[in-house]
Protein backbone atom coordinates (compact mmCIF):
# COMPACT_ATOMS: atom_id res chain seq x y z
CA UNK A 1 0.00 0.00 0.00
CA UNK A 2 2.73 2.44 0.97
CA UNK A 3 4.77 1.37 -2.05
CA UNK A 4 1.85 2.13 -4.39
CA UNK A 5 1.38 5.48 -2.68
CA UNK A 6 5.05 6.24 -3.11
CA UNK A 7 4.94 5.19 -6.75
CA UNK A 8 1.82 7.28 -7.25
CA UNK A 9 3.48 10.29 -5.68
CA UNK A 10 6.55 9.79 -7.84
CA UNK A 11 4.35 9.55 -10.91
CA UNK A 12 2.52 12.74 -9.93
CA UNK A 13 5.84 14.51 -9.44
CA UNK A 14 7.00 13.34 -12.86
CA UNK A 15 3.84 14.69 -14.46
CA UNK A 16 4.25 17.97 -12.58
CA UNK A 17 7.86 18.20 -13.71
CA UNK A 18 6.86 17.54 -17.31
CA UNK A 19 4.12 20.14 -17.05
CA UNK A 20 6.54 22.67 -15.57
CA UNK A 21 8.99 21.98 -18.38
CA UNK A 22 6.36 23.06 -20.90
CA UNK A 23 4.72 25.57 -18.56
CA UNK A 24 2.84 28.34 -20.21
CA UNK A 25 3.97 31.90 -19.66
CA UNK A 26 1.03 34.24 -19.15
CA UNK A 27 1.23 37.65 -20.85
CA UNK A 28 -1.30 40.12 -19.45
CA UNK A 29 -2.23 42.80 -21.96
CA UNK A 30 -3.93 46.08 -21.06
CA UNK A 31 -5.64 47.53 -24.12
CA UNK A 32 -8.20 50.05 -25.27
CA UNK A 33 -11.69 48.97 -26.37
CA UNK A 34 -11.52 50.22 -29.93
CA UNK A 35 -12.31 48.25 -33.06
CA UNK A 36 -8.75 47.47 -34.09
CA UNK A 37 -7.85 46.08 -30.67
CA UNK A 38 -11.04 44.02 -30.44
CA UNK A 39 -10.24 42.64 -33.88
CA UNK A 40 -6.73 41.73 -32.71
CA UNK A 41 -8.15 39.70 -29.84
CA UNK A 42 -10.30 37.79 -32.32
CA UNK A 43 -7.25 36.85 -34.37
CA UNK A 44 -4.98 35.64 -31.56
CA UNK A 45 -5.53 31.97 -32.40
CA UNK A 46 -2.87 32.60 -35.03
CA UNK A 47 -0.46 33.74 -32.31
CA UNK A 48 -1.20 30.89 -29.90
CA UNK A 49 -0.81 28.35 -32.70
CA UNK A 50 2.71 29.68 -33.27
CA UNK A 51 3.44 30.10 -29.55
CA UNK A 52 1.66 27.33 -27.59
CA UNK A 53 3.79 28.08 -24.52
CA UNK A 54 2.37 31.61 -24.16
CA UNK A 55 -1.10 32.30 -22.74
CA UNK A 56 -2.62 35.71 -23.41
CA UNK A 57 -4.77 37.39 -20.78
CA UNK A 58 -6.67 40.51 -21.90
CA UNK A 59 -7.72 43.50 -19.81
CA UNK A 60 -9.82 45.62 -22.18
CA UNK A 61 -10.74 49.09 -20.92
CA UNK A 62 -12.35 52.35 -22.05
CA UNK A 63 -9.69 54.90 -23.02
CA UNK A 64 -9.82 57.15 -19.93
CA UNK A 65 -9.90 54.15 -17.57
CA UNK A 66 -7.03 52.53 -19.48
CA UNK A 67 -4.89 55.64 -19.03
CA UNK A 68 -5.59 55.73 -15.29
CA UNK A 69 -4.89 52.03 -14.76
CA UNK A 70 -1.66 51.80 -16.73
CA UNK A 71 -0.32 55.11 -15.43
CA UNK A 72 -0.88 54.08 -11.83
CA UNK A 73 0.62 50.66 -12.42
CA UNK A 74 3.74 51.83 -14.21
CA UNK A 75 4.42 54.72 -11.82
CA UNK A 76 4.36 52.30 -8.87
CA UNK A 77 6.13 49.47 -10.72
CA UNK A 78 3.05 47.42 -9.91
CA UNK A 79 3.66 44.66 -12.45
CA UNK A 80 -0.02 44.03 -13.22
CA UNK A 81 0.60 44.11 -16.98
CA UNK A 82 3.20 42.70 -19.35
CA UNK A 83 2.02 44.68 -22.37
CA UNK A 84 0.37 48.11 -22.26
CA UNK A 85 -1.43 49.98 -25.02
CA UNK A 86 -0.19 53.56 -24.71
CA UNK A 87 -0.14 56.69 -26.85
CA UNK A 88 2.56 58.85 -28.36
CA UNK A 89 2.16 61.23 -25.42
CA UNK A 90 3.21 58.68 -22.79
CA UNK A 91 6.10 56.98 -24.59
CA UNK A 92 8.78 59.72 -24.40
CA UNK A 93 7.89 60.53 -20.77
CA UNK A 94 7.87 56.93 -19.57
CA UNK A 95 10.85 55.92 -21.68
CA UNK A 96 12.89 58.80 -20.28
CA UNK A 97 11.90 57.73 -16.74
CA UNK A 98 13.19 54.21 -17.35
CA UNK A 99 9.68 52.77 -16.98
CA UNK A 100 9.64 50.89 -20.31
CA UNK A 101 11.64 48.01 -21.76
CA UNK A 102 13.61 48.82 -24.91
CA UNK A 103 12.44 47.07 -28.07
CA UNK A 104 15.68 47.63 -29.97
CA UNK A 105 16.36 43.87 -29.84
CA UNK A 106 13.28 42.81 -31.77
CA UNK A 107 14.47 40.49 -34.58
CA UNK A 108 15.59 41.84 -37.94
CA UNK A 109 12.63 40.09 -39.57
CA UNK A 110 10.30 42.50 -37.73
CA UNK A 111 11.91 45.23 -39.86
CA UNK A 112 12.12 48.31 -37.65
CA UNK A 113 13.34 50.32 -40.65
CA UNK A 114 9.92 49.80 -42.27
CA UNK A 115 8.21 51.85 -39.51
CA UNK A 116 7.30 55.29 -40.81
CA UNK A 117 10.04 57.70 -39.66
CA UNK A 118 7.64 60.19 -38.05
CA UNK A 119 5.89 57.45 -36.06
CA UNK A 120 9.16 55.80 -35.07
CA UNK A 121 10.63 59.13 -33.98
CA UNK A 122 7.74 59.72 -31.61
CA UNK A 123 8.34 56.35 -29.95
CA UNK A 124 12.11 56.65 -29.60
CA UNK A 125 14.11 58.15 -26.72
CA UNK A 126 17.89 58.53 -27.01
CA UNK A 127 18.02 55.94 -29.75
CA UNK A 128 15.90 53.37 -27.91
CA UNK A 129 12.56 52.29 -29.38
CA UNK A 130 10.23 51.97 -26.38
CA UNK A 131 6.96 51.05 -28.10
CA UNK A 132 5.85 49.34 -31.30
CA UNK A 133 3.05 51.15 -33.18
CA UNK A 134 -0.19 49.26 -33.75
CA UNK A 135 -1.77 52.05 -35.81
CA UNK A 136 -0.95 55.69 -36.47
CA UNK A 137 -2.66 58.84 -37.64
CA UNK A 138 -2.16 62.48 -38.47
CA UNK A 139 -4.75 65.10 -39.37
CA UNK A 140 -5.77 66.52 -42.75
CA UNK A 141 -8.43 68.52 -44.57
CA UNK A 142 -11.54 66.59 -45.57
CA UNK A 143 -13.77 68.62 -47.89
CA UNK A 144 -16.86 68.49 -50.07
CA UNK A 145 -15.70 68.44 -53.68
CA UNK A 146 -19.18 69.37 -54.95
CA UNK A 147 -19.41 72.46 -52.74
CA UNK A 148 -15.87 73.48 -53.64
CA UNK A 149 -16.69 73.22 -57.34
CA UNK A 150 -19.94 75.14 -56.89
CA UNK A 151 -17.95 77.90 -55.18
CA UNK A 152 -15.68 78.13 -58.22
CA UNK A 153 -12.62 77.05 -56.23
CA UNK A 154 -10.16 74.18 -56.41
CA UNK A 155 -8.59 72.77 -53.26
CA UNK A 156 -4.78 72.67 -53.49
CA UNK A 157 -3.09 69.52 -52.26
CA UNK A 158 -1.25 71.70 -49.74
CA UNK A 159 -3.55 74.64 -48.91
CA UNK A 160 -2.73 77.75 -46.92
CA UNK A 161 -4.83 78.98 -44.02
CA UNK A 162 -5.81 81.98 -46.15
CA UNK A 163 -7.25 79.65 -48.78
CA UNK A 164 -9.15 77.75 -46.09
CA UNK A 165 -10.74 81.01 -44.94
CA UNK A 166 -11.62 81.97 -48.53
CA UNK A 167 -13.17 78.57 -49.22
CA UNK A 168 -15.06 78.54 -45.91
CA UNK A 169 -16.65 81.87 -46.78
CA UNK A 170 -17.58 80.73 -50.28
CA UNK A 171 -19.15 77.44 -49.15
CA UNK A 172 -21.16 78.74 -46.17
CA UNK A 173 -24.94 78.75 -46.57
CA UNK A 174 -26.31 79.20 -43.08
CA UNK A 175 -29.93 79.26 -44.25
CA UNK A 176 -29.33 75.89 -45.87
CA UNK A 177 -27.50 74.67 -42.73
CA UNK A 178 -24.23 74.24 -44.57
CA UNK A 179 -21.22 75.62 -42.72
CA UNK A 180 -17.96 76.27 -44.52
CA UNK A 181 -15.82 74.73 -41.82
CA UNK A 182 -16.21 72.46 -38.79
CA UNK A 183 -13.40 72.37 -36.22
CA UNK A 184 -13.06 71.09 -32.67
CA UNK A 185 -14.28 73.49 -29.99
CA UNK A 186 -14.93 71.13 -27.07
CA UNK A 187 -12.54 71.68 -24.18
CA UNK A 188 -9.88 69.06 -23.51
CA UNK A 189 -6.19 68.37 -24.06
CA UNK A 190 -7.17 65.73 -26.61
CA UNK A 191 -10.05 67.74 -28.11
CA UNK A 192 -9.76 71.47 -28.91
CA UNK A 193 -6.17 71.69 -27.68
CA UNK A 194 -5.01 68.87 -29.95
CA UNK A 195 -6.30 70.86 -32.90
CA UNK A 196 -5.22 74.30 -31.69
CA UNK A 197 -1.73 73.20 -30.62
CA UNK A 198 -1.12 71.64 -34.04
CA UNK A 199 -2.59 74.71 -35.74
CA UNK A 200 -0.43 77.03 -33.65
CA UNK A 201 2.74 75.30 -34.88
CA UNK A 202 1.98 76.49 -38.40
CA UNK A 203 1.59 80.07 -37.11
CA UNK A 204 5.03 79.92 -35.47
CA UNK A 205 3.60 79.61 -31.96
CA UNK A 206 4.85 77.29 -29.23
CA UNK A 207 3.81 76.29 -25.73
CA UNK A 208 7.18 77.12 -24.13
CA UNK A 209 10.45 78.74 -25.06
CA UNK A 210 13.72 76.95 -24.41
CA UNK A 211 13.66 78.08 -20.77
CA UNK A 212 10.17 76.55 -20.25
CA UNK A 213 8.54 79.99 -20.11
CA UNK A 214 4.90 79.82 -21.34
CA UNK A 215 4.29 81.66 -24.62
CA UNK A 216 0.55 82.42 -24.67
CA UNK A 217 1.39 86.13 -24.44
CA UNK A 218 3.18 85.95 -27.80
CA UNK A 219 1.99 87.36 -31.12
CA UNK A 220 1.90 83.95 -32.87
CA UNK A 221 -0.58 82.61 -30.28
CA UNK A 222 -2.75 85.71 -30.65
CA UNK A 223 -2.67 85.25 -34.43
CA UNK A 224 -3.60 81.56 -34.09
CA UNK A 225 -6.54 82.05 -31.77
CA UNK A 226 -7.91 85.12 -33.55
CA UNK A 227 -7.79 83.35 -36.92
CA UNK A 228 -9.52 80.29 -35.43
CA UNK A 229 -12.19 82.45 -33.78
CA UNK A 230 -12.87 84.36 -37.00
CA UNK A 231 -13.26 81.10 -38.93
CA UNK A 232 -15.58 79.53 -36.40
CA UNK A 233 -17.78 82.53 -35.62
CA UNK A 234 -18.19 83.49 -39.28
CA UNK A 235 -18.39 80.12 -41.03
CA UNK A 236 -18.72 77.42 -38.32
CA UNK A 237 -21.81 75.62 -37.03
CA UNK A 238 -23.78 76.89 -34.03
CA UNK A 239 -22.75 75.50 -30.65
CA UNK A 240 -19.24 74.79 -31.88
CA UNK A 241 -17.77 75.19 -28.38
CA UNK A 242 -19.26 71.79 -27.48
CA UNK A 243 -18.23 70.00 -30.68
CA UNK A 244 -15.43 67.46 -30.57
CA UNK A 245 -14.36 64.75 -32.99
CA UNK A 246 -17.58 62.75 -32.82
CA UNK A 247 -19.91 65.75 -33.13
CA UNK A 248 -18.07 67.10 -36.17
CA UNK A 249 -17.95 63.65 -37.75
CA UNK A 250 -21.73 63.47 -37.48
CA UNK A 251 -22.16 66.97 -38.96
CA UNK A 252 -19.87 66.14 -41.88
CA UNK A 253 -21.61 62.84 -42.58
CA UNK A 254 -24.96 64.69 -42.62
CA UNK A 255 -23.65 67.06 -45.28
CA UNK A 256 -23.48 70.13 -43.04
CA UNK A 257 -19.73 70.87 -43.29
CA UNK A 258 -17.89 72.18 -46.31
CA UNK A 259 -14.53 71.35 -44.73
CA UNK A 260 -13.38 69.50 -41.65
CA UNK A 261 -9.77 69.39 -40.44
CA UNK A 262 -9.31 66.40 -38.17
CA UNK A 263 -7.83 62.92 -37.71
CA UNK A 264 -6.89 60.97 -40.84
CA UNK A 265 -8.63 57.95 -39.31
CA UNK A 266 -11.95 59.72 -40.00
CA UNK A 267 -11.43 59.32 -43.75
CA UNK A 268 -12.82 55.81 -43.80
CA UNK A 269 -15.93 57.01 -41.92
CA UNK A 270 -16.78 59.96 -44.15
CA UNK A 271 -16.31 57.88 -47.31
CA UNK A 272 -18.42 54.97 -46.10
CA UNK A 273 -21.75 55.15 -47.99
CA UNK A 274 -23.49 53.23 -45.20
CA UNK A 275 -22.93 56.08 -42.76
CA UNK A 276 -22.14 59.18 -44.82
CA UNK A 277 -24.62 61.03 -47.04
CA UNK A 278 -21.69 62.67 -48.86
CA UNK A 279 -19.49 59.59 -49.23
CA UNK A 280 -18.89 60.05 -52.95
CA UNK A 281 -18.08 63.75 -52.72
CA UNK A 282 -15.19 63.79 -50.25
CA UNK A 283 -11.72 65.00 -51.17
CA UNK A 284 -8.56 65.19 -49.06
CA UNK A 285 -5.72 67.69 -48.65
CA UNK A 286 -2.81 68.30 -46.32
CA UNK A 287 -3.49 70.36 -43.19
CA UNK A 288 -2.94 74.08 -43.88
CA UNK A 289 0.22 76.13 -43.43
CA UNK A 290 1.31 79.77 -43.40
CA UNK A 291 4.46 79.42 -45.45
CA UNK A 292 6.63 79.15 -42.33
CA UNK A 293 7.72 75.55 -42.89
CA UNK A 294 5.27 73.79 -40.57
CA UNK A 295 1.81 72.45 -41.35
CA UNK A 296 -1.04 72.41 -38.85
CA UNK A 297 -1.31 68.65 -38.50
CA UNK A 298 -0.68 66.36 -35.58
CA UNK A 299 0.81 62.93 -35.05
CA UNK A 300 -0.51 60.07 -32.93
CA UNK A 301 -0.10 56.33 -32.57
CA UNK A 302 -1.58 53.69 -30.34
CA UNK A 303 1.37 51.49 -29.52
CA UNK A 304 2.31 48.41 -27.52
CA UNK A 305 4.97 48.71 -24.83
CA UNK A 306 6.41 46.57 -22.03
CA UNK A 307 6.53 48.05 -18.52
CA UNK A 308 9.80 47.60 -16.65
CA UNK A 309 7.87 45.73 -13.93
CA UNK A 310 6.85 42.86 -16.23
CA UNK A 311 8.00 39.40 -15.14
CA UNK A 312 7.64 38.06 -18.70
CA UNK A 313 9.43 40.57 -20.96
CA UNK A 314 10.63 37.98 -23.48
CA UNK A 315 7.16 36.53 -24.02
CA UNK A 316 5.76 40.07 -24.16
CA UNK A 317 8.24 40.92 -26.93
CA UNK A 318 7.16 37.83 -28.83
CA UNK A 319 3.56 39.02 -28.69
CA UNK A 320 4.40 42.60 -29.69
CA UNK A 321 6.48 41.33 -32.60
CA UNK A 322 3.46 39.35 -33.85
CA UNK A 323 0.83 42.07 -33.32
CA UNK A 324 2.78 44.83 -35.06
CA UNK A 325 4.27 42.79 -37.91
CA UNK A 326 3.68 42.83 -41.66
CA UNK A 327 2.34 39.30 -41.28
CA UNK A 328 -0.36 40.52 -38.88
CA UNK A 329 -1.43 43.15 -41.42
CA UNK A 330 -1.78 40.42 -44.03
CA UNK A 331 -3.76 38.31 -41.55
CA UNK A 332 -6.26 41.14 -41.01
CA UNK A 333 -6.54 41.70 -44.75
CA UNK A 334 -7.23 38.02 -45.30
CA UNK A 335 -9.97 37.97 -42.68
CA UNK A 336 -11.44 41.49 -42.83
CA UNK A 337 -10.35 43.04 -46.14
CA UNK A 338 -7.55 45.51 -46.87
CA UNK A 339 -9.63 48.56 -45.98
CA UNK A 340 -9.71 47.38 -42.35
CA UNK A 341 -6.01 46.84 -41.70
CA UNK A 342 -4.38 49.03 -39.02
CA UNK A 343 -3.18 52.15 -40.85
CA UNK A 344 -0.33 54.58 -40.47
CA UNK A 345 2.61 52.54 -39.22
CA UNK A 346 4.60 50.89 -42.02
CA UNK A 347 6.04 52.18 -45.28
CA UNK A 348 5.37 48.84 -46.95
CA UNK A 349 1.60 49.19 -46.44
CA UNK A 350 1.61 52.36 -48.52
CA UNK A 351 3.53 50.59 -51.26
CA UNK A 352 0.96 47.78 -51.38
CA UNK A 353 -1.33 48.15 -54.43
CA UNK A 354 -4.10 46.14 -52.74
CA UNK A 355 -4.26 48.64 -49.90
CA UNK A 356 -3.96 51.69 -52.14
CA UNK A 357 -6.88 50.53 -54.28
CA UNK A 358 -9.02 49.81 -51.20
CA UNK A 359 -8.31 53.16 -49.46
CA UNK A 360 -8.68 56.31 -51.59
CA UNK A 361 -7.30 58.35 -48.69
CA UNK A 362 -4.14 56.28 -48.23
CA UNK A 363 -1.72 58.60 -50.04
CA UNK A 364 -2.88 61.76 -48.27
CA UNK A 365 -2.78 59.96 -44.91
CA UNK A 366 0.83 58.97 -45.53
CA UNK A 367 1.84 62.46 -46.64
CA UNK A 368 0.18 63.94 -43.58
CA UNK A 369 1.97 61.58 -41.20
CA UNK A 370 5.30 62.23 -42.89
CA UNK A 371 4.90 66.00 -42.66
CA UNK A 372 4.67 65.93 -38.85
CA UNK A 373 7.89 66.00 -36.85
CA UNK A 374 7.50 65.38 -33.10
CA UNK A 375 11.17 66.18 -32.48
CA UNK A 376 10.84 69.68 -34.00
CA UNK A 377 7.13 70.56 -33.86
CA UNK A 378 7.28 74.35 -34.14
CA UNK A 379 9.06 76.86 -36.34
CA UNK A 380 11.42 77.84 -33.49
CA UNK A 381 13.41 75.42 -31.31
CA UNK A 382 11.51 74.13 -28.28
CA UNK A 383 12.61 72.05 -25.25
CA UNK A 384 9.92 69.41 -25.74
CA UNK A 385 8.80 66.70 -28.15
CA UNK A 386 5.25 66.19 -29.39
CA UNK A 387 3.22 67.86 -32.12
CA UNK A 388 -0.27 68.34 -30.67
CA UNK A 389 0.94 67.88 -27.11
CA UNK A 390 3.98 68.59 -24.95
CA UNK A 391 5.56 65.39 -23.70
CA UNK A 392 5.75 66.31 -20.02
CA UNK A 393 3.59 64.76 -17.27
CA UNK A 394 1.97 68.10 -16.41
CA UNK A 395 0.67 68.75 -19.91
CA UNK A 396 -2.61 66.83 -19.79
CA UNK A 397 -3.84 68.78 -16.77
CA UNK A 398 -2.59 72.17 -17.92
CA UNK A 399 -3.89 71.79 -21.47
CA UNK A 400 -7.34 70.80 -20.24
CA UNK A 401 -7.49 74.05 -18.23
CA UNK A 402 -6.25 76.10 -21.20
CA UNK A 403 -8.77 74.32 -23.42
CA UNK A 404 -11.57 75.42 -21.12
CA UNK A 405 -10.51 79.07 -21.50
CA UNK A 406 -10.33 78.82 -25.29
CA UNK A 407 -13.68 77.03 -25.47
CA UNK A 408 -15.20 79.77 -23.30
CA UNK A 409 -13.92 82.38 -25.75
CA UNK A 410 -15.50 80.48 -28.64
CA UNK A 411 -18.79 80.40 -26.69
CA UNK A 412 -18.63 84.21 -26.42
CA UNK A 413 -18.04 84.21 -22.67
CA UNK A 414 -14.75 86.11 -22.88
CA UNK A 415 -12.45 87.72 -25.43
CA UNK A 416 -9.46 86.12 -27.11
CA UNK A 417 -7.22 88.48 -25.16
CA UNK A 418 -8.76 87.41 -21.85
CA UNK A 419 -8.47 83.73 -22.75
CA UNK A 420 -4.79 84.10 -23.63
CA UNK A 421 -4.04 86.09 -20.47
CA UNK A 422 -5.64 83.39 -18.33
CA UNK A 423 -3.85 80.64 -20.27
CA UNK A 424 -0.51 82.37 -19.72
CA UNK A 425 -1.12 82.87 -15.99
CA UNK A 426 -2.41 79.39 -15.19
CA UNK A 427 0.32 77.70 -17.24
CA UNK A 428 3.00 79.76 -15.51
CA UNK A 429 1.56 78.88 -12.10
CA UNK A 430 1.34 75.17 -12.84
CA UNK A 431 4.86 75.00 -14.29
CA UNK A 432 6.31 76.89 -11.34
CA UNK A 433 4.56 74.53 -8.94
CA UNK A 434 5.98 71.59 -10.88
CA UNK A 435 9.51 72.95 -10.45
CA UNK A 436 10.31 74.10 -13.97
Amino acid sequence: MHLRTALGAASALAVAAATAASAETTVTIATVNNGDMIRMQGLTEDFTAQNPDITLEWVTLEENVLRQRVTQDIATNGGQFDVMTIGTYEVPIWGNNGWLVSLNDLPDSWDADDILPAIRGGLTVDGELYAAPFYGESSMVMYRMDLMEAAGLEMPEAPSWDFIAEAAAAMTDKEGEIYGICLRGKAGWGENMAFLTAMSNSFGAKWFDENWTPQFDSEPWAATLNFYMDLMTSYGPPGASTNGFNENLSLFQQGKCGMWIDATVAASFVTNPTDSTVAGQVGFALAPDNGLGKRGNWLWAWSLAIPAGSDAPDAAKTFIEWATSKEYTALVAENEGWANVPPGTRTSLYENPDYISAASFAEMTLRSINSADPTAPSVDPVPYTGVQFVAIPEFAGIATLVGQEFSAALAGQQSVEEALEKAQALTADEMEAAGY
